[in-house]
């Protein structure tokens, strides 16, 4: 988010924690995707809440006609906060809905104490997405209804994951809004991370890392960043030795692949 959005994105979020601090459960995370799927289905609606030459109470007060009664007090309440601020964009608006949806089954999650898991869950899922082109077509495809896909969905999952991680994949492939499931699953996965206060480094090596290797690289990384590192390890043949590894945008590429093409570059002038 830039410009106002990132001040409404803070406003919104510290009256979010204070509703969870209420003890908030799952109902508030679906009640926030109903009405992040009315706003991102009515094109109108959203231009109205989130116009910034619209004064804030009048915008609130939209909302709360349109949402109370139907949801709880508490999400009513949540969206008129999320109406009144100034946004930059009018995706933004959907965005802090969604993100607000996503981290209230993510604080479930934490209050049960399987966050960890979710989290470890979610990026399974993920790969094993990644690597299945028919899955993933099938889970990407706009030829696929959605209600098909949260059924593939349930069928790999359910019984097998925590209850808030088949919930979120559900989530993924129902409502993408228009982004590629992994960059969904991403999203998804960087508010874990936020939720748990940790950094999420994704790393990509040729072969497992033994304990050892992991407890290394995990102590170097904490050592540099100031703060706990979660390791998420994918195993990628090409690269063929070395290791890659990235933190957020910041991205430290040692394979032997990316050395080869720099080799190849310095050789071919290309």
């Amino acid at each position: 988010m830039r410009g106002s959005s990132r001040g409404a994105a803070k406003a919104v979020q510290a009256a979010f924690d204070a509703a969870l601090a209420q003890g908030t459960g799952v109902t508030l995370a679906e009640e926030l995707f109903a009405v992040s799927a009315v706003v991102d289905g009515n094109a109108s609606l959203r231009r109205a809440l989130a116009d910034p030459s619209r004064d804030a109470a009048d915008k609130q007060g939209l909302a709360r006609a349109l949402f109370g009664g139907k949801v709880g007090e508490t999400t009513t309440g949540l969206v008129a906060e999320v109406a009144g601020q100034r946004w930059s964009a009018e995706r933004d608006l959907g965005d802090i809905l969604e993100s607000l949806a996503v981290q209230t089954l993510l604080a479930s999650a934490e209050r049960e104490g399987r966050i960890d898991r979710v989290e470890d869950e979610l990026f399974r899922f993920d790969r094993i997405v990644a690597g299945d082109h028919a899955l993933r077509d099938a889970l990407s495809s706009r030829n696929t209804d959605a209600d098909g896909k949260v059924a593939l969905v349930r069928s790999l999952l359910e019984g097998k994951a925590a209850p808030e991680t088949v919930r979120l994949a559900e989530q993924a492939v129902r409502a993408p809004r228009g982004r590629r499931l992994d960059r969904v699953m991403q999203t998804y996965l960087e508010l874990a991370s936020r939720r748990r206060d940790e950094l999420t480094a994704l790393v990509t090596v040729a072969a497992p890392l033994d304990e050892q290797q992991s407890a290394r690289l995990r102590s170097a990384l904490e050592a540099h960043y100031g703060k706990s590192v979660t390791l998420q390890v994918v195993l990628d043949p090409t690269v063929m030795g070395g290791i890659r590894v990235q933190v957020g945008d910041e991205v430290v590429d040692g394979t032997v692949l990316r050395r080869l093409d720099e080799a190849r570059r310095h050789v071919t002038g290309g």
